[in-house]
């Protein structure tokens, strides 16, 4: 495990591995560089990368300086580029992929970039995350129900069926789960713009300029698919691929080759 210290003096763990021209890895909600698919996938792409996987800040053994920003998420990312030479690949994931998405359109120096199901909802596919669930997950955080943040953030965030959410709680990583519980609201903070059932707004990422690939799997649900269909032909210089058989719990070694061919491209 190394560290680097953000522009706020947050402590920002990660793992380096393999060797190559850099890719920066970054999670989706709940992640953590030991849990979720960049777990899986930096050993895949350290065969021709170096791959940085990371903790982003409030998980893992990374620092919570408060308050939060997206900025601050950001200014993460930087630091990162910044220890691997200057310039980067970056892949981002979920909630991920709109950090990833952000990054690029501050201007950081990222060479190429690749997102996955970033959690858009653009039209009627499904319904608006409502006007106020971010403050209802704010305060659930602060009230210290971690558990009940948890059932929120899947309910009315990612869509998940009632009966489903219930019974996450007897699964296995639910006690992972409830450990970032937390950072469910940094995750909604990013996102929340863009989950009102409207268009993406045209113009919005102008600056993302550099290649871009923008996945989503084939399994995947209709209001994923639509966003990410709609967010690719918003970008100046996308690329759009739907990986067959996939869901939004993509297996990294159907995730790996495209990526690959993407950053080598």
């Amino acid at each position: 495990m190394q560290q680097v210290t953000s522009k706020d003096g947050t402590r920002i763990a990660f793992d380096r591995l393999g060797e190559g021209p850099p890719v920066i890895l970054v999670g989706g909600a709940f992640n953590t560089r030991s849990f979720g698919p960049n777990e899986g996938l930096a050993p895949l792409l350290a065969e021709r990368f170096t791959v940085i996987n990371y903790d982003r800040r409030g998980r893992g053994e990374s620092g919570d300086t408060q308050p939060y920003s997206v900025e601050r998420e950001i200014e993460d990312i930087e630091a990162l580029i910044e220890a691997v030479g200057g310039s980067a690949h970056v892949f981002g994931i979920s909630s991920g992929a709109a950090l990833a998405l952000e990054a690029a359109n501050r201007g950081l120096d990222i060479e190429k970039l690749a997102l996955y199901e970033a959690p858009f909802v653009v039209d009627d596919s499904r319904s608006p995350v409502p006007d106020d669930y971010l403050e209802r997950l704010e305060e659930l955080v602060a009230a210290d129900r971690w558990g009940d943040a948890v059932r929120l953030f899947m309910k009315e965030g990612v869509g998940l069926p009632g009966v489903f959410v219930t019974m996450m709680r007897f699964m296995p990583a639910w006690s992972k789960l409830k450990a970032v519980a937390h950072t469910v609201v940094y995750d909604a903070a990013i996102v929340d713009d863009y989950q009102k059932g409207r268009p993406l707004p045209v113009g919005q990422w102008g600056s993302v300029t550099m290649p871009t690939l923008v996945a989503v799997g084939g399994k995947s649900p209709a209001w994923m698919r639509n966003a990410m269909r709609s967010l690719a032909d918003n970008l100046p210089n996308a690329r759009h691929r739907t990986l067959e058989g996939q869901t939004h719990i993509v297996k990294p070694e159907a995730l790996a080759p495209a990526l690959t061919t993407s950053f080598r491209g």
